[in-house]
């Protein structure tokens, strides 16, 4: 059937019942993204089988990491700049359209990760298997990138699956699980990982009709009346959690989803045009940025043996009971050290509701509950090969802790402080092994914060760097390496903007009004909720430590609150009052007009900060210095980072607003050393 045609990427079979399999092989990689050379190879192939037209035909992975991660971005990237993005995405939408219109059955074998382009073309086979395994994933996740699918994703998945269900998935970009997939009718079936190909072939010898119900529920929530319906409700619900003018795809999405009519040309064509516009925005060429960055960073970890089966945790607190967790709940033999058992248990508890959350199966539950065991005397930091300490910010207590543990410590054991602010400078003095020492500072709540700094210190030997940064891509953080100056990184660029808002608190200007303010600029989260979450004791704490390196002072009116056991979201009760995890945040008077400087107050300090880091190397270059931002503080991700944002903006005129912040309010807002480095004059990616 294929005779005389050599391919690259894809391999080619047919069986004694006529069923060609095509294989997706991508050649030089370890994952299938679908680029330019892949669709031209299938869109040969297709052909080939509309004139053949076999019994039918099976698609599937030859890779163990899945069926393909999606579109190739770095073309992406070229056609963007190139202006054929249009002309690209109307290609690979023609190639799958053709492989759809194919008069045999056609059946998508899936497993591992299943994304973006590859989602898109598994849902234009006429029908899915997916392998019944916890890795496999299938979604749509083009929105994190400043765009939405394109190669048939909107059109395609809403008259699959229901609206209800689709568009969901589409806005956040959130994937299934095989058994939600065969749920919701993404997939007709599931199969064993070990037969996942042979009842592939079963299901397209046999093809299976799909369930009334859901054939009936895909028709019913695509009419036009529907449409007019959802439509307005989905947006009303996006624009709770997002602003149109920060992330404008997902908009764009349902506006795309509600003009599309019966007929798929149409449809496709609405889905082309709209993301080529998206392509060209800056939040897409930001948000792609940030893709590249966080695959800097997991590539951080790569190649290096970390060497590391049992970690021991001192300190069950919230940041060490909460690591400990982290680490059993990703396969690590953790052992939990605290004063007494009454400190230990709390932070078991919360493990468990982790591991619940995220494991769900019993039995997996119970061997990761097994994994963490409490360890009051502290024996197992005898047989650790990692030791982290999580004890509370005092170096004298640090220092005692280490003379204690450090005799007992295995030939190659290492040593990891979770401090977030103390110099490690500081902290190694009078260790036998300073070498083996560094700081692995996690954020709260662990359990979501991608980031963990890496802190060097002048003794730290660079093989202990690279296990360190391995031993984080092995727990699923992005690990960034930072220099071990007051505050790292992030705490050092953070406490500016918490403290100037702390300022603005004490003048008058309510808490609600300064979050809003924030959040408009985009950040996450707004200063006084994230001063709440974070604990007023821990930013207490490290404004003081912070404060004279920062040639700041630390504001006023903390101390009552601390002194009331009142420090935020973990006492119920800070700078707002919470229930039920949530802030109860106070009506603000309608006629309150708040400073016009308010946004630059905040954020500029941050951006100030930033380039002093960058000038004093506290990170490798500017893209870590964004990277770490943008996953350790949520900084404005559209605007891809202070630093990109210098870029963006132009550094002429945010000295000139930092010069007016200075007049006006004093030598706080002067202009540090660094503005002058040619990194900030680098064209915005």
């Amino acid at each position: 059937m294929f005779e005389g045609l050599r391919f690259k990427h894809w391999k080619t079979s047919v069986g004694d019942d006529g069923i060609v399999v095509l294989t997706l092989d991508r050649e030089g990689t370890s994952a299938n993204a679908i680029s330019r050379d892949v669709l031209d190879e299938l869109d040969t192939l297709v052909e080939r089988l509309g004139i053949e037209n076999p019994t039918g035909v099976v698609i599937h992975s030859a890779k163990r990491s899945g069926f393909a991660v999606g579109a190739d971005v770095r073309e992406f990237v070229e056609y963007a700049q190139t202006g054929t993005v249009l002309e690209t995405i109307e290609y690979g939408q023609r190639v799958f359209e053709n492989l759809a219109r194919l008069p045999c059955p056609t059946v998508a074998a899936i497993h591992g990760v299943c994304l973006g382009g590859g989602a898109e073309l598994a849902l234009a086979c006429r029908m899915r298997i997916a392998a019944d395994d916890d890795a496999t994933r299938i979604g749509l996740p083009e929105v994190m990138l400043g765009i939405h699918p394109g190669w048939g994703g909107s059109a395609r998945l809403p008259r699959l699956i229901g609206a209800p269900d689709a568009l969901p998935a589409m806005l956040t970009g959130k994937p299934f699980n095989a058994r939600r997939a065969k749920a919701v009718g993404l997939v007709d079936r599931l199969a064993r990982p070990d037969e996942l190909l042979a009842e592939a072939r079963h299901l397209a010898k046999r093809p299976q009709k799909r369930p009334l119900a859901q054939r009936a529920k895909a028709w019913a929530t695509n009419t036009a009346p529907a449409r007019a319906i959802l439509a307005p409700m989905v947006r009303k619900q996006t624009a709770a959690k997002v602003r149109k003018e920060h992330y404008p795809a997902p908009f764009a999405l349902i506006d795309t989803w509600a003009r599309g009519g019966d007929d798929i040309q149409q449809r496709l064509k609405l889905e082309a045009r709209s993301v080529a516009k998206l392509a060209a925005t800056p939040t897409a060429r930001n948000l792609i940025r940030i893709f590249f960055l966080q695959e800097r960073l997991k590539g951080l970890g790569g190649g290096v043996e970390h060497g590391i089966e049992h970690v021991h945790v001192v300190g069950a607190g919230t940041m060490g009971g909460d690591i400990a967790a982290w680490a059993a709940l990703k396969g690590f033999e953790v052992t939990l050290q605290d004063r007494e058992l009454r400190f230990i248990e709390p932070a078991i508890q919360r493990a468990k509701t982790l591991f619940e959350k995220k494991l769900k199966a019993p039995a997996k539950v119970e061997a990761a509950t097994a994994r963490l065991r409490a360890d009051v005397e502290g024996k197992g930091v005898a047989d650790a090969d990692l030791a982290i300490e999580a004890i509370f910010e005092n170096p004298e207590a640090k220092h005692a802790l280490y003379a204690a543990i450090e005799p007992q410590f295995q030939a190659d054991e290492i040593l990891a402080s979770n401090t977030s602010s103390i110099p490690l400078d500081e902290l190694r003095q009078g260790l036998a092994a300073p070498q083996r020492f560094l700081g692995l500072h996690f954020f709260n709540p662990v359990a979501q914060m991608p980031l963990v700094e890496v802190v060097r210190h002048d003794r730290l030997d660079a093989d202990i760097e690279k296990r360190a940064l391995a031993f984080c891509k092995a727990i699923g953080k992005l690990p960034v390496p930072v220099k071990g100056t007051p505050g790292f990184l992030v705490n050092r660029i953070l406490m500016p903007y918490l403290m100037e808002a702390m300022r603005l608190y004490n003048e008058g200007v309510p808490g609600p009004v300064l979050d809003r303010e924030a959040k408009k600029f985009g950040m996450p989260m707004g200063p006084i909720e994230l001063a709440d979450t974070v604990g007023l004791d821990v930013c207490a704490s490290v404004g003081k430590e912070l404060a004279p390196f920062l040639g700041l002072e630390v504001p006023q009116g903390l101390e009552e609150k601390l002194a009331a056991n009142k420090r935020g979201k973990k006492d119920g009760e800070g700078l707002y009052v919470w229930k039920d995890g949530k802030p109860e945040k106070p009506e603000v008077d309608p006629d309150y007009v708040p400073p016009s400087d308010l946004q630059d107050r905040m954020i500029l300090p941050m951006v100030n900060e930033a380039i002093a880091c960058l000038a004093e190397n506290v990170v490798d270059d500017a893209d870590l210095l964004d990277a770490g931002v943008i996953f350790g503080t949520g900084f404005a991700p559209f605007r891809g980072g202070p630093i990109q944002y210098v870029r963006t903006e132009g550094v002429a005129t945010v000295r000139e607003r930092l010069a007016k912040l200075e007049q006006k309010h004093g030598a706080r807002f002067a202009a540090k050393e660094g503005w002058d480095n040619p990194e900030l004059k680098a064209p915005a990616a």
